[in-house]
């Protein structure tokens, strides 16, 4: 572990969350899994963590295994299509980690995910944190569209608000 993540994730912590995503822009992440989820059966969830503290960052845990850990205490995993979705942010290091439950990332793969992270990471790096998240949720929502297209008026099994870690 770097002096230089220590330092990263000690000095920036929630008031980045609150500068990056301001009230404004949560609601149009929240409108944008709405829409996304009025065309599939799939869940959406957006999880914004500022800064590791404590444990997690004392062990160096890398934001690959700290959106397994936010999956799991979420609950993500507990839909009945196995077809929930995590978008997660480590805002510290701005790196983008999706997890898909089994049911949806057998059918799409770890490739495509990693190209929508590309593809957030790239507008976070220009400052364009609300067009990225946006984008992100689009292009998900599309793959849950093709692989669980929506029939009827299913249950809402997640929360769509963005959750700040």
């Amino acid at each position: 572990m770097g002096i230089g993540r220590i330092g990263k994730h000690l000095l920036g912590h929630r008031w980045r969350v609150r500068r990056d995503f301001p009230p404004k822009v949560m609601t149009a992440i929240e409108k944008a899994i709405q829409v996304g989820e009025a065309t599939h059966a799939g869940q959406i969830v957006f999880a914004v963590e500022g800064a590791l503290d404590g444990i997690p960052l004392f062990r160096n845990q890398p934001a690959c295994e700290r959106a397994l850990d936010i999956f799991s205490k979420l609950r993500i995993w507990d839909t009945a299509h196995n077809n929930g979705v995590l978008i997660y942010l480590l805002l510290a290091d701005r790196n983008v980690e999706i997890v898909a439950d089994r049911g949806i990332h057998a059918k799409v793969g770890a490739a495509v995910w990693e190209n929508i992270c590309a593809a957030m990471e790239a507008e976070f790096r220009q400052g364009r944190f609300e067009s990225g998240v946006v984008k992100g949720i689009e292009a998900i929502s599309k793959r849950l569209a093709q692989h669980f297209p929506k029939q009827g008026a299913g249950p809402n099994e997640l929360p769509d608000a963005p959750v700040v870690i």
